[in-house]
């Protein structure tokens, strides 16, 4: 099982630029990035550079990690548009991008910037074209599609990505139509949730795999969930039992190292930890928090 790290989008370029040098120095594999504009909530004054851009600067300054986006949302650039991007970023650093892509869901950011958000469902059909043609882009030497919300007419993408197949990541867990979509056409998949929510959505990926022909192991798998290292058992057991979002996992260095074990167990592929509870900055108690989490727990599910 790859172990990844997920920054704060609050973080200043220098910040993250720093916690990704650092965790590549000790042996994680990868660093994903939010593809937001600013927090969901009333207050959006908070500082929070764009995805997209900062993710090409890491490409370039960091050489090891595979790098991605958790996810990026359809619905804030035209598929043919972010193909292009991708591959570019995917060039800059050497092979080692992942496009994650999920449908969108925050609409304060829509409304705030004047794009569009519509339904549920209109999101999740704008997702399925935009997978067609960001794949298409990607293998063919022209595309064409007409669908319901893209149209494009013999477009190139030259170059192609650096590797043979960048992979595409859908994220969600919607039981009937994003598990869909992922079946038909990602190369990964991930989800928020602990063992037994990443156990249970993934045999429903397998089903809708079956009904499509494909072999569920085509598709990788990860999990990510806020973790807590810490000796405190009441606390640790109040976080465990929670079931407010995000999902949640506490436990003592040795009661961890158990959890990673069972992801792994459960066929997950990448276990990425988000550091959003570790506070601001570079401090040395987050880099210690890393450290620990990357030493002592990680190779339990290695």
């Amino acid at each position: 099982m790859r172990f990844s790290f997920w920054p704060a989008p609050t973080h200043t370029f220098e910040e993250t630029r720093q916690l990704a040098e650092h965790v590549e120095s000790k042996g994680w594999d990868g660093l994903w990035l939010a593809d937001h504009f600013m927090p969901n909530a009333e207050d959006t004054s908070a500082a929070w550079p764009e995805a997209w851009t900062t993710l090409a600067a890491i490409a370039a300054s960091v050489p090891r990690l595979r790098l991605g986006t958790l996810v990026t949302g359809n619905t804030y650039r035209h598929p043919a548009v972010l193909a292009k991007m991708a591959a570019t970023v995917d060039h800059i650093s050497g092979g080692r991008l992942v496009l994650g892509l999920g449908s969108g869901w925050q609409e304060n950011e829509h409304d705030k910037y004047g794009i569009q958000f519509g339904t549920i469902g209109e999101r999740l059909e704008k997702l399925d074209e935009a997978c067609q043609i960001i794949k298409g882009l990607f293998s063919e030497a022209s595309t064409s599609f007409s669908g319901k919300y893209y149209t494009i007419t013999d477009a190139p993408l030259e170059p192609k990505p650096a590797q043979s197949l960048l992979p595409l990541l859908i994220g969600g867990g919607g039981e009937k139509v994003t598990l869909r979509i992922t079946a038909q056409y990602a190369d990964e998949w991930n989800v928020w949730g602990n063992v037994a929510e990443l156990t249970h959505k993934m045999k429903i990926l397998d089903g809708h795999c079956a009904d499509l022909g494909r072999n569920p192991s085509d598709i990788q798998r990860s999990a990510v969930v806020l973790v807590f290292i810490t000796d405190d058992a009441n606390f640790a057991a109040k976080m465990n039992a929670s079931t407010d979002r995000p999902p949640k996992i506490a436990g003592t260095v040795s009661e961890l190292r158990d959890i990673m074990r069972a992801y792994k167990d459960a066929g997950v592929n990448e276990f990425i930890f988000p550091d959003f509870t570790l506070g601001p900055g570079v401090t040395p108690q987050k880099l210690d928090t890393l450290d620990q989490f990357i030493e002592d727990i990680a190779p339990a599910g290695r």
